[in-house]
């Protein structure tokens, strides 16, 4: 049964009447202040104005945390290939996320100019909402993270996102999320043609210094 809610959000200009959106969901029992720091450290921030939103994920029990109550888009029941999903969970909060692009398309901005970002569970939420998307979307970035239900993307990816610019980035000493289950993400995306840019740090589940120079990088040649 769905349980569908609004998310309540932290939002944050980086100057006059912005042009362009960034939603960043963050990881599992974190909230959506974990990454506002880090407006920050990117040079864009400087040159765009640029509305920053970060959303916080409902509060739900996690199976893998022994069923405890956090933050999370969704349950988790294991983490490797074979676990089974919460799809319904993953869809609802695909579904909260779809909305704060319609709020963002109902304030003035261009949806080419929304960019859905995210780390670990948020990053994947990131590339759940973002390649399903029904309007064009300036791009996706997913740090530290895995595409779920990859099952159902063949016959739900929308056309319009086919050429979406994809960041996809992950820690080589990652003990939370493998790797290797981002690495069979990012093939799984290729193999359906999508634009990736793939990066590997030295280290853990985390980001790190030159994680986020590549992203803002990478920022300022999406966003024009």
């Amino acid at each position: 049964m769905s349980k569908y809610r609004p998310l309540s959000v932290i939002e944050i200009e980086t100057g006059p009447e912005p042009a362009h959106t960034i939603i960043w969901m963050h990881g599992l029992g974190a909230d959506g202040n974990d990454f506002v720091p880090i407006i920050n450290e990117f040079e864009i921030s400087l040159k765009k104005p640029i509305r920053f939103i970060f959303p916080h994920a409902c509060e739900r029990p996690v199976t893998i945390n022994g069923g405890y109550v956090m933050r999370a888009w969704y349950d988790i029941y294991g983490i490797s290939s074979g676990s089974p999903e919460d799809e319904t969970g993953i869809r609802d909060s695909q579904k909260a996320i779809d909305a704060l692009i319609e709020n963002e398309l109902q304030r003035g901005i261009i949806s080419t100019h929304i960019i859905l970002a995210g780390f670990s569970q948020g990053g994947a939420m990131a590339l759940q909402a973002g390649l399903r998307q029904g309007n064009k979307l300036g791009g996706i970035m997913a740090l530290s993270c895995y595409l779920p239900l990859p099952e159902s993307l063949d016959h739900e990816a929308q056309p319009v996102n086919a050429a979406i610019p994809i960041f996809m980035a992950h820690g080589v000493y990652d003990a939370v999320v493998p790797i290797a289950l981002a690495a069979a993400s990012k093939e799984k995306l290729m193999q359906a043609h999508y634009t990736m840019e793939w990066h590997e740090y030295a280290m853990e589940h985390s980001v790190c210094a030159e994680e986020i120079n590549d992203i803002d990088l990478w920022l300022q040649r999406i966003l024009k």
